[in-house]
């Protein structure tokens, strides 16, 4: 890896030379630049989302989706385990089971997927990530809770020919990306997107004798075509795409070709293959550009075969989605509408230890949102939708969100609604699978998993307001929101180190999330970005009321950047840096196991750095090198009972900060535009 890291360096300043070379006998020229910035906050939106443009997706390596972001002060990112390296999202402190998360505004990770689905987008292949905060949208369904992450892919029509980027780090990760683009038509594009990973070699930072990364590869293929015709009003997107994704963890030890189902070694693998197709058309209607109607229709088949010890869990979920959606105008442009139709159908096949928990799951719904905007300073969106669902039967879902610009440049908004869910507890719950935890489920009358849907409401207000501090541009907003759950799928590790229980609510479970943004241009190109976060969070559990466990309930973001103009050619260097800090975390109850293997009611607090330099030599080259958790602060004891994997007391999934220790990588990007 040394040698890898070394030969970047050497090509990073034969690079640079050869540059400067060519620049002696170039002309010169005059560059305009137009500043772009990473993370947008619109003034005149009425809902409060933030879009994290392309330029903030290249501020980190970015190898997926959930990595995306780790210098987004409104989503925390943790690991979910100390075996598999997947990191989970946070939203208003709720896991990402009660965000919803589409892709293109078709809902992506869910089901199946919720454990490790955003480790399946690679990062290169993102354009934008709409965040929003509160209740969505009922257009895109009833599920979310605390809110809605959106990710808009690259469209072939604004593709370039060729791109590639290839990434390589300390802990022997290594990928390749490349897409390949094609102008068929002047109606017709398509682009296609090869992505692969790979983690070759065992590392044991912290010598307990188990990986602290899997070793995996990944392979993940996607075709796309678009057609717009501005003359007919017609636009069409066709997307295909293929992923076979495995990891092997567990002891350095494991063989799973001698050791899989045997106690000689403690190993896991977890292998997945996941197909969709998704098309979307539109028509915009001539003469009235406000007047539009879509279809949007997604399948997908999403197979997973795994096991963690001698715990066996396999679920492969067929899915098909279907949105039709009417946009249009009432009496003027100040009132707006979108009505339509939605159908979502779910086959799982699911087996916990060879018991069998398959199930089909089908809804059909109809929603209705009217958009008030005068155009100037109030503006309100108010929707419902009625679905039925075969297990959570007949519902209502309203949502409701506000905005007022009560003066120049400030903004207020608020949000109300309601999201309901039935919950796969297992899907969402796998990392528990590694541990010697028993799965009991409490419950027998409710008709998923013997359990009731999760019903929550969600409520919040935000303000924010852009100023000028010392002649430069400075921001700041607070936000407060709430989500009351009338009832949920309680999982509670507070009873027992050697019980994982499933309940429905018996008392009360709410999240307080209340969060302070200052963002300040210091000089020309340098800016800083600072977050605190105060999260409350509390269950009440059969043992007691405790804190949502592995959150913490103070934490500080802070990320400084900084570029150099844009010289000739488009030579430029970018410096990034974010720190995080947490503060302590309530753990899962290890008090009745024996001292060795206890822990303490709460962790420690830390914090965590990342840094990232690059090189751009023209607009189509650029390098960069970056170290993630570069104070090296690792957990002491990720692994509880490491010593003896088949005993009473062995867990994986109490993980409250990184595992590895220092991560550097490099990498480089190239283009043909």
């Amino acid at each position: 890896m040394k040698k890898i890291l070394l030969l970047l360096a050497l090509l990073f300043s034969v690079i640079t030379f050869s540059q400067e070379t060519i620049q002696q006998d170039s002309l010169k020229t005059v560059t305009v630049e137009a500043k772009r910035k990473g993370l947008k906050k619109s003034l005149s939106g009425t809902a409060n989302t933030t879009v994290v443009t392309s330029k903030e997706l290249l501020k980190a390596a970015c190898c997926n989706l959930a990595e995306s972001f780790e210098t987004n002060p409104s989503i925390d990112v943790n690991f979910s385990d100390a075996l598999t390296g997947t990191k989970q999202i946070k939203m208003l402190g709720l896991t990402s089971p009660y965000i919803m998360i589409t892709e293109e505004n078709i809902p992506s990770v869910r089901g199946a997927s919720q454990a490790y689905g955003l480790s399946f987008t690679p990062g290169t292949w993102v354009e934008s990530i709409q965040i929003t905060k509160g209740a969505g949208s009922v257009v895109n369904g009833y599920e979310s809770i605390s809110g809605q992450i959106n990710t808009e892919l690259i469209k072939p029509m604004k593709d370039i020919p060729f791109f590639l980027n290839a990434y390589g780090s300390t802990d022997s990760r290594f990928e390749l990306n490349t897409h390949f683009n094609k102008k068929v038509s002047d109606y017709w594009a398509t682009s296609l997107f090869v992505h692969g990973n790979a983690r070759v070699s065992k590392n044991d930072m912290n010598d307990d004798g188990f990986l602290d990364n899997p070793l995996g590869r990944q392979f993940n293929v996607a075709n796309r075509w678009q057609f717009a015709n501005p003359e007919t009003g017609w636009v069409a997107f066709l997307n295909l795409r293929f992923m076979k994704d495995e990891k092997q963890t567990g002891q350095l030890n494991f063989d799973p070709n001698r050791d899989k189902g045997t106690t000689n070694y403690w190993g896991s693998e977890i292998n997945t293959e996941r197909l969709d197709f998704t098309s979307k058309v539109g028509y915009v209607f001539k003469d009235m550009p406000y007047q539009s109607i879509g279809f949007q229709n997604a399948f997908s088949s999403h197979n997973q075969g795994s096991y963690f010890g001698l715990n066996q869990y396999d679920i492969k979920q067929q899915s098909y989605y279907s949105n039709l959606i009417f946009n249009s105008i009432i009496s003027n442009t100040m009132h707006k509408f979108a009505t339509g139709l939605n159908f979502t159908y779910d086959k799982y096949a699911e087996f916990v230890n060879l018991a069998n928990v398959s199930r089909i799951d089908n809804s059909v719904g109809a929603f209705f949102e009217y958009t008030y905007d005068d155009s100037d300073k109030f503006s309100y969106i108010l929707g419902g939708r009625f679905d039925y669902h075969n297990r959570l039967g007949g519902f209502f879902t309203p949502r409701l969100h506000v905005k007022y610009n009560p003066w120049e440049k400030a903004v207020l908004r608020f949000s109300a609604g309601r999201g309901k869910r039935a919950a796969n507890i297992f899907a969402e719950n796998q990392n528990l699978f590694a541990s010697s935890r028993t799965f009991s489920v409490l419950d027998t009358n409710g008709k998923i998993y013997g359990l009731n849907p999760e019903i929550a409401w969600n409520y919040g207000i935000s303000f924010t307001q852009n100023f000028k501090l010392f002649g430069m541009n400075a921001d700041t907003t607070v936000d407060f929101y709430r989500t009351d759950f009338q009832n949920q799928a309680v999982v509670d590790v507070m009873n027992s180190p050697q019980q994982v229980l499933f309940y429905n609510l018996k008392g009360k479970s709410y999240a307080n999330s209340l969060q302070l943004d200052f963002n300040l241009e210091i000089i020309e190109h340098l800016n800083l970005r600072t977050a605190y976060k105060y999260y409350d969070i509390s269950t009440d559990y059969l043992s007691g009321s405790y804190q949502r466990q592995l959150q913490a309930k103070h934490r500080f973001f802070a990320n400084l950047e900084y570029e150099t103009h844009i010289a000739e050619k488009g030579k430029q260097w970018k410096f990034d840096y974010t720190f995080n800090w947490l503060g302590k975390q309530q753990l899962p109850n290890t008090a009745s196991n024996p001292h060795h293997d206890q822990l303490p009611e709460f962790s420690p607090s830390f914090s965590v750095m990342n840094a990232q330099i690059t090189r751009t030599f023209s607009s189509t080259f650029e390098m960069y090198i970056g170290g993630e958790n570069i104070g090296n602060y690792s957990q002491h004891k990720a692994v509880l009972g490491s010593e003896n994997p088949f005993g009473p007391t062995f867990d994986t999934s109490i993980v409250y900060a990184p595992i590895f220790g220092q991560m550097y990588y490099a990498g480089l990007r190239f283009k043909i535009k």
